[in-house]
């Protein structure tokens, strides 16, 4: 089964950040046993047994202050990542999800002629399809395929080949906005079912200077990603806004991800992993 949609036909609206939950584990204070609201010693030992019982099937760690995380509570469905864009990886994993890496090795030029939210999810389709045909996945897993382009003035532009087209494609993109394509598939190797979507996201670019341009193409950064810019690394400067979600300009888009794992019967929750929740510092 194949359920494909686009933003433009539903709309998603997430918070543009989580807040994650602490639960804390506090020792009770003890009465003196001359008060006479004191409770007896068995009782109260009875009291600490089920309070000790209960933090253990909740997996807390009863040192004073030591912080609760959701670990064991429900099994971990695996997350294989089609993709070798570091962005993409840091994104999922700054969410509490561990995925398995495994590059697709697709030719992105095989597809051409198509309108940019089409072409970044065929791509994305086609590396996520070469990767659930290996034999040697995680059993059961889910395989995520992930392409984005920079559409602008309806042309599709992924990376650059060389620091020209670079300079280039910033001296016509600057002081303008484009829309950043993000094609998703998720397929289920369980049952072999799919589902993708492209997110959109308006990006407004700063009116940058030659000189900023030259210095910024000469990082080599812009070389490596589609668009020829980032937001989250030393282009994020040169982006004055976005209208949409921030983790699908980055690579990624959380909020459809959700969506794409209802449509195939799982929950974002399941990716969690209590090594990525339990490694965060308090």
């Amino acid at each position: 089964m194949r359920i494909r949609a686009s933003t433009s036909e539903r709309s998603i609206s997430t918070p543009t950040s989580a807040t994650s939950k602490t639960i804390r584990c506090r020792t009770a204070g003890i009465r003196s046993p001359h008060d006479p609201s004191a409770e007896s010693t068995p009782t109260l030992l009875a009291r600490l047994a089920l309070v000790c019982a209960l933090a253990c099937y909740l997996g807390c760690d009863l040192v004073c202050g030591a912080a609760w995380t959701p670990t064991s509570l429900a099994p971990v469905t695996t997350l294989v990542l089609a993709s070798a864009s570091p962005a993409r990886l840091a994104t999922l994993r700054s969410a509490g999800v561990e995925p398995v890496v495994i590059v697709s090795g697709v030719d992105e030029s095989q597809i051409t002629d198509l309108p940019p939210a089409e072409l970044a999810l065929q791509l994305a389709e086609l590396k996520c399809a070469a990767v659930a045909a290996r034999d040697d996945l995680p059993e059961g897993c889910l395989v995520l395929g992930c392409d984005s382009v920079l559409e602008l003035d309806g042309q599709a532009f992924g990376k650059p080949r060389d620091p020209a087209e670079a300079t280039t494609r910033w001296q016509t993109m600057r002081g303008r906005s484009g829309v950043l394509q993000s094609g998703h598939s998720l397929r289920d190797t369980a049952t072999g079912q799919v589902a993708a979507a492209t997110a959109s996201t308006i990006v407004r670019f700063a009116d940058v200077s030659d000189e900023e341009i030259a210095a910024y193409v000469a990082t080599g950064e812009p070389l490596h990603v589609a668009g020829a810019f980032t937001v989250d690394g030393l282009g994020g400067a040169f982006v004055t806004s976005i209208e949409g979600d921030y983790h699908n300009v980055v690579g990624v888009s959380l909020p459809l991800l959700r969506v794409l794992l209802g449509e195939l019967g799982h929950t974002w929750t399941e990716l969690w992993t209590g090594r990525s929740l339990g490694d965060r510092p308090a």
